[in-house]
């Protein structure tokens, strides 16, 4: 906060204090003349004599006379009320002098309790306690200290009509030194307002200053940098800005999703998902629609990045049944977290209003429910993926957006390779292999590098799973070819989990090609493949895809020590 606003602020209080300070005063004084005739029930008499107060005991069950009669006051509380108390000058001056006083105090006193209904034989008892009283208002008033010169004036000429006895004016002038001092808080709190509506607006610049600095860092592919200046940036926004703290929270969170991954790091993934839900608290459906179906787009791709889209095929030329990446209650978890995301984006995120959008996440949600397909032995949820794509295509056309139309259509060759996995015959692989291949004319791998690479990858399944149930080896060796392809742009420093799949998938089709033409250069380069692949795979926590990789690792070495021609056998990781 600047120093300007931190001025303000404290200016602020100060004032609202003593308008609570001048306020209380004021009602305790106005208060004194109630709170004189509420006598104790059962007051026991103490006669004083001087000038002196009346000592009150602690539990409040003793009144002091002042050695007076009853018959006494009430001949001075008469002659007060009638306004004729020359005759009793004498005595006046007495009793000023008995409560310690003025003469005109004193008259007042006895003209409030003459104004009253007050019995006889209470009069001295009642005399006392409006003394009493008189002297805690007149304490409390000489307490004030006001800073205002007006509000000082004032007061002091408050207390000397007060010690004068005029108490109408007194609390009259008490009234306009409050009044003046709840006029200087209003305007010294509308100082500390505009002092602190400068100090956020610093405090924004400020943000967006940081947030910069993030977006300097994620062009330098430096996604845990610009994580943290993305989150200080949403720390310094003030309370009452929900749009600029959502749209930090969000760049955080997305910086976390790239570097979760791009670089394997699951932490990271999991902690952007921490974060799209804060996003969401700020960026609320009522409020900005449109900004919270982003995020929970964002929020979907995230979920569904955090479990690993592979599937555990069956190798049945090889014997070996792969098991299913993921245990299947915690494995589809988050990936049906997915789904109901991207389904909630899509009730804000209509055609109608964003059809760009609306066919992004269409597409989205065809990559969560096919990952989804992938962990089941049903295929409605791959059924479901197809239809996705095909509606996002709808709005993706290859006319007007390209790029976006190849993402989709490679998505949905992937997404048909699948379930032709899954039936019998060859129909809906031959139209993934076909799907991929038009995707390939449309890439341009200097403009489009990894998603070029991705495609391949794609074509290389579908070519693969027509392999092996075509029972020839020219589909697994194109497979073999398309995989090296992509491993140009997919490499190990770029993109590591990535490069780790395709590594993973050459293994395989390596594998294939080997046991179909007995041959053990291709099941030598599989093994390979899967040690090379294994540690990404561990370090990104994919347990299970490791355990699987041991399998193949473990059945290649078994396969190549039977043969003589291979006698050196690579050691196990770890051994």
């Amino acid at each position: 906060m600047s120093r300007v606003a931190e001025e303000g602020v404290i200016s602020s209080s100060l004032w609202i204090a003593a308008v609570r300070h001048r306020y209380w005063m004021a009602i305790l004084f106005l208060g004194f003349a109630a709170l004189a005739f509420l006598a104790p029930a059962h007051a026991q008499q103490v006669e004083t004599h001087g000038a002196q107060s009346p000592a009150i005991s602690a539990s409040g069950n003793v009144a002091v006379t002042y050695g007076l009669t009853p018959e006494q006051v009430q001949e001075l509380t008469k002659a007060a009320t009638a306004g004729a108390v020359g005759p009793l000058a004498d005595k006046i001056v007495d009793l000023s002098s008995r409560l310690g006083v003025t003469e005109g105090a004193a008259v007042s006193m006895l003209r409030i309790i003459g104004q009253q209904d007050v019995p006889p034989e209470k009069l001295p008892q009642k005399l006392a306690e409006v003394a009493a009283q008189y002297k805690s208002a007149m304490e409390r008033l000489a307490s004030l200290d006001p800073q205002d010169p007006v509000t000082r004036d004032l007061v002091a000429r408050a207390d000397a009509a007060f010690k004068a006895g005029r108490l109408d004016e007194a609390d009259q002038l008490v009234s306009q030194a409050e009044q003046a001092e709840i006029t200087a808080a209003h305007q010294a709190q509308q100082l500390a307002q505009q002092a602190q509506a400068a100090a956020d607006q610093r405090l924004l610049r400020a943000a967006h200053d940081r947030g910069v600095r993030g977006d300097i860092a994620m062009t330098g592919l430096h996604y845990l940098d610009a994580t943290g200046h993305f989150r200080e940036a949403a720390k310094l926004v003030p309370a009452g800005h929900p749009d600029e703290k959502g749209r930090f929270l969000t760049a955080e969170a997305g910086a976390l999703q790239r570097q979760g991954d791009e670089r394997g790091d699951n932490a990271s993934l999991t902690t952007a998902i921490t974060v799209y839900h804060a996003a969401l608290g700020e960026w609320t459906r009522d409020r900005v629609p449109l900004d919270w179906a982003a995020t929970q787009n964002n929020l979907g791709t995230t979920l569904w990045m955090r479990v690993p889209i592979e599937w555990a095929k069956t190798q049945q030329n090889l014997g070996i049944a792969l098991k299913v990446l993921g245990d299947r209650e915690s494995g589809t978890t988050q990936l049906q977290e997915a789904v109901a995301a991207y389904r909630a984006a899509l009730e804000e995120r209509t055609r109608d209003r964003v059809p760009f959008e609306w066919a992004m996440t269409q597409n989205n949600l065809g990559n969560a429910l096919e990952a989804l397909g992938e962990r089941e032995d049903r295929t409605a949820h791959l059924e479901e993926a197809v239809s996705a794509y095909r509606i996002a295509l709808e709005e993706f056309t290859h006319d007007r957006m390209p790029l976006q139309w190849a993402m989709t259509e490679s998505n949905l060759g992937n997404a048909l390779e699948r379930l032709g996995e899954r039936e019998n015959g060859t129909v809906r692989l031959e139209e993934a292999v076909a799907t991929e291949r038009a995707v390939l004319e449309e890439l341009n791998r200097e403009s489009n590098p990894l998603q070029w690479a991705e495609a391949q990858n794609y074509l290389g399944l579908a070519l693969e799973a027509l392999g092996e149930r075509e029972g020839r080896t020219a589909r697994l060796e194109e497979a073999v070819a398309t995989y090296r392809a992509a491993l140009k742009e997919r490499t190990r420093d770029r993109v590591p989990v990535d490069w780790a799949k395709t590594q993973m998938n050459l293994g395989n089709a390596l594998a294939a090609l080997g046991e179909r033409a007995h041959n053990m250069e291709p099941l030598a380069e599989a093994l390979i493949c899967f040690q090379q692949a294994r540690p990404v795979f561990q370090a990104a926590g994919m347990a299970q895809g490791t355990v699987e990789i041991d399998g193949m690792i473990g059945h290649l070495q078994d396969e190549i020590a039977k043969s003589s021609a291979f006698p050196s056998i690579p050691p196990k990781p770890g051994g």
